[in-house]
This record gives structure tokens, sequence and C-alpha cells, in this order.
């Protein structure tokens, strides 16, 4: 099959992650593995970041894939409001490709549309 996948250990737990560190089955995804997962990215997560990370699922839930970075901003800013719905925001708290690493954070497969 040819996938390159690595692991994530965690409380006893094998968690099965894709070369580029999502998970391969969302169903692992709990907030204790979100946590680790955020540490792998060198991120220590605050409400500020839960609070983004909520929205994402719930966006995941309704319809079914990540949002891209343009997409995210605009339903964190119909959510949460003009200070948290824009990039310079997103880039604090997920620096480098926010819509990327929240979403992997989040438990949730890689954006479309992000390189």
């Amino acid at each position: 099959m040819g996938l390159n996948v690595n692991k994530l250990e965690y409380d006893g737990r094998s968690i099965l992650l894709d070369k580029e560190g999502y998970l391969i089955c969302l169903s692992d995804w709990d907030q204790n593995i979100a946590s680790a997962l955020a540490l792998n990215e060198g991120i220590a997560l605050t409400n500020a970041h839960w609070e983004i990370i909520s929205l994402l699922r719930d966006f995941h839930d309704k319809f079914e894939h990540a949002p891209a970075m343009r997409i995210l901003v605009k339903a964190v800013k119909k959510q949460l409001g003009e200070e948290k719905g824009n990039s310079i925001y997103l880039l604090k708290l997920f620096p480098d490709s926010p819509a990327k690493r929240a979403a992997k954070i989040a438990g949730l497969p890689r954006p479309t549309n992000c390189l």
C-alpha cells in the first residue's frame, strides 16, 4: 500500500498518524489526543485554542471537511466576532498555517486547498 505511517504513543495507546501527522482514524481523537498532537506542534493549548478547535469540529460535522484558511476566517468571524475572525489572531494561536495546524490538532483531515 505504501502509506508512510507514524505513531503517537499516548496513555498506553498507539495512535496511527499519516506522514504529515494527521490522525488516520478520526475516531481516535479526544481532548487528550488533541493536547498530545498540539505538543507535537509546539503548541500549549489554551481556552482560545479550544474555542477554535471546537468550531472546527462543529464545521467538520456539518460540512464533512475541514475548512481552508479563508473559509476558516469567515467561520470564526461569524461565530466568534471580528476580533477573532482574522488571520492575524489565528496565526498567533496556530503559527505558520492555522487551517492545517488547527485541523490536525482537532483530529480532522488536512483541509482541502491548503498547500
